[in-house]
């Protein structure tokens, strides 16, 4: 159990000082949509290693032995005599957690389902050698395995959270206990060639400094290229399927116009808004980085902005004109 609580106090101090450089090994086009919701975890990370064991790290921070967590597991009460109670984990697994503990494992909940899992491995296992490597500097400087393990619990205590990753509040915590809240892939993939990630690879002997350029500007590459085919294909959509839709909708009502209600200019929005996409995107800059952010931070409203006024047209349209499956058909058709 020494272990377990050696390993911990490793896995904070990676977490907490390579807080950048693990944001950095989920990010990409599809991650920004996901994290924070669907049960994905926020941007900000942090670790849950359940309030029990909270508790004894902050035992062991106050002078407590690194022994006494005792990893027992609980009942609930399902509130039903017709029922025997439940046998719940060690810890209650918290799906706003980026990096829970659960119950006989951790996991790093952040990774998009279309990522390769080796690259987020290989980051994992890079900041877990760095928490071992700075614990060995203390035990091999004079201090106690004890010591050394409450020290790196108490310098890295801010990265330990349990409460609600969800919460409006969590982010103004974080940023009070100075976690980075990388919310977007550009503002992310930006630290994973800054002088102190080079430092943590070419340490750890994991890459080196040119290395590290070049996978940030794969990544940069990646989300780019991903963007551009989201804007394009968003443009093919709309301008050969939604508004040849609604013209063919709004030819119905020539003879009763009173009946149109606000169908032309929702329709008339969606090609307003779908030509002020078409010039936002053809004055990107063509520096990987900056178009990077261009594409986030000017694109991406824009083509949200168009989603807007086609979710509104979708209904209106007249049923069978729409070119593309109806959120109605997607969820529901099956039960028909």
């Amino acid at each position: 159990r020494e272990l377990y609580v050696t390993a911990i106090a490793c896995l904070t101090y990676g977490l907490c000082q390579h807080n950048d450089v693990v944001r950095c090994a989920v990010a990409h086009a599809g991650n920004d949509h996901r994290l924070g919701a669907q049960e994905a975890p926020p941007a900000i990370i942090s670790l849950y290693p359940g309030t029990g064991f909270e508790a004894h790290v902050d035992a062991v921070i106050a002078g407590g032995p690194l022994l006494g967590y005792k990893a027992e597991k609980s009942t609930a009460d399902p509130k039903a005599a017709a029922a025997m109670p439940a046998v719940c984990g060690v810890e209650d697994r918290n799906r706003t957690a980026p990096f829970p503990f659960c119950g006989n494992r951790f996991e790093f909940r952040a990774v998009g389902s279309s990522q390769n899992c080796s690259f987020p491995i290989a980051i994992c296992n890079t900041i877990f050698a760095s928490g071992m490597s700075a614990l060995s500097g203390l035990i091999e400087g004079g201090m106690s395995h004890r010591d050394a393990v409450a020290k790196l619990y108490k310098d890295n205590r801010h990265v330990i959270f349990t409460g609600n990753g969800y919460s409006a509040e969590w982010p103004v915590e974080a940023q009070k206990r100075g976690l980075p809240n990388l919310t977007t892939t550009p503002v992310a993939v930006a630290t994973f060639n800054s002088p102190k990630a080079k430092t943590l690879f070419k340490s750890m002997n994991i890459f080196s400094n040119e290395e590290c350029d070049a996978r940030a500007e794969i990544m940069f590459e990646n989300y780019v290229t991903t963007l551009n085919i989201e804007v394009g294909t968003l443009i093919d959509m709309v301008e050969t399927g939604i508004l040849p839709a609604c013209a063919k909708d709004m030819a119905k009502y020539v003879s009763m116009p009173a009946f149109k209600g606000d169908r032309e200019k929702v329709y008339l929005g969606i090609k307003v808004e779908t030509d002020k996409l078409k010039q936002l995107n053809a004055k990107k800059p063509h520096d990987l980085r900056a178009e990077a952010t261009y594409l986030c931070d000017i694109v991406k409203p824009q083509m949200l902005a168009v989603r807007a006024e086609v979710d509104k047209a979708e209904g209106l349209l007249e049923a069978g004109l729409y070119p593309f499956p109806t959120y109605e058909e997607l969820i529901w058709s099956h039960h028909s």
